[in-house]
């Protein structure tokens, strides 16, 4: 069975800790995986697409955000935001000291958005992006719609969203990705929400993302 440790990692801030899930037979890719506003690095589904993941031979570091470590509960500020980014670049730098191969960043929600973002500002710092429910708007307004980076994004993208969430409809989602500058695909989960089916549904939505990010080339060993 793959082995799960607590990882911490304070040489240098923002500090990365998380959960390192290393294969007993590992390739050489690796994946750094964080959370939304409203949770941390144990969700069921991060949990679940480790664990998954981890079974398929790759290396997967699942981190809280610098937000959550300096506090257990509520939302990010704003100001946070930097910061989080920051430590996301982090956790791919000290996630590329333990295997040699590609490194993808993802994260869920506010965690992908997080990533997207740092991936427009640093397109070499990773080989790709698994985006887990991207907040495309808040709930209810559209207009707002987060993609001013998009034209920025180079590296290749896969999202994963649900067909009822709030966030944004599949339809705004297929519309907001035609501003991306990379290779993408849009992967549907039927009748799930933005926590994309929840505990209850975790381990089949993990097959199902870790199922497309094989087919999508990008941890094909």
């Amino acid at each position: 069975m793959p082995a799960v440790t607590p990882f911490e990692d304070t040489r240098d801030a923002p500090a990365v800790r998380g959960f390192l899930h290393t294969p007993d037979a590992p390739h050489t890719h690796g994946l750094v995986l964080t959370h939304g506003a409203g949770g941390n690095a144990r969700a069921p589904l991060l949990v679940a697409v480790a664990e998954t993941l981890a079974a398929a031979g790759i290396t997967v570091l699942r981190c809280d955000l610098p937000f959550r470590q300096a506090r257990p509960h509520g939302p990010p500020y704003p100001s946070m935001a930097a910061t989080d980014r920051a430590g996301l670049a982090r956790a791919v730098r000290t996630l590329r000291d333990q295997v040699p191969g590609k490194i993808i960043l993802g994260g869920q929600s506010y965690g992908g958005r997080q990533a997207s973002m740092l991936a427009a500002d640093e397109p070499d710092l990773m080989a790709g992006l698994l985006l887990l429910s991207y907040p495309l708007h808040p709930p209810g307004k559209p207009a707002g719609a987060r993609t001013a980076h998009f034209a920025k994004l180079t590296a290749p993208a896969l999202f994963i969203h649900g067909t009822r969430d709030p966030f944004g409809s599949i339809d705004e989602m297929r519309d907001a990705l035609q501003l991306l500058a990379g290779p993408h695909e849009l992967v549907e989960i039927e009748g799930t929400g933005h926590d994309l089916g929840g505990k209850p549904r975790a381990a089949r939505t993990a097959t199902t993302v870790v199922e497309a990010l094989m087919r999508f080339a990008m941890l094909v060993p």
